[in-house]
């Protein structure tokens, strides 16, 4: 397990910078094309418009566009919120 410390920011998983379309959908939000920031082991960055940021506790699914042809689809939990997007960490069943 690799653990990443900064200051009072400690992670369980590595950040790797990735940027690539990516599609959520949740009753709330409807569908959104959107870009991810990072992506690490654990979750993902994902860039947004603030006004179409859900709040933390968010249960969503997601996939990735354009890299492959039947890319996955994820189910991920809204972790952090702030400016300019949010921070997800993938669950593998919601309830």
């Amino acid at each position: 397990m690799n653990k990443l410390n900064k200051g009072s920011n400690q992670r369980r998983h590595l950040r790797t910078p990735l940027r690539c379309h990516f599609k959520i959908w949740h009753d709330r939000i409807g569908e959104a094309i959107v870009t991810t920031r990072d992506i690490s082991d654990g979750g993902l960055f994902l860039v947004m418009d603030e006004a179409r940021i859900p709040p933390v506790g968010t249960v969503l699914r997601g996939q990735v566009q354009g890299l492959m042809q039947d890319a996955p689809v994820v189910i991920m939990e809204v972790v952090r919120v702030e400016p300019g997007g949010i921070g997800l960490r993938f669950i593998s069943d919601p309830n």
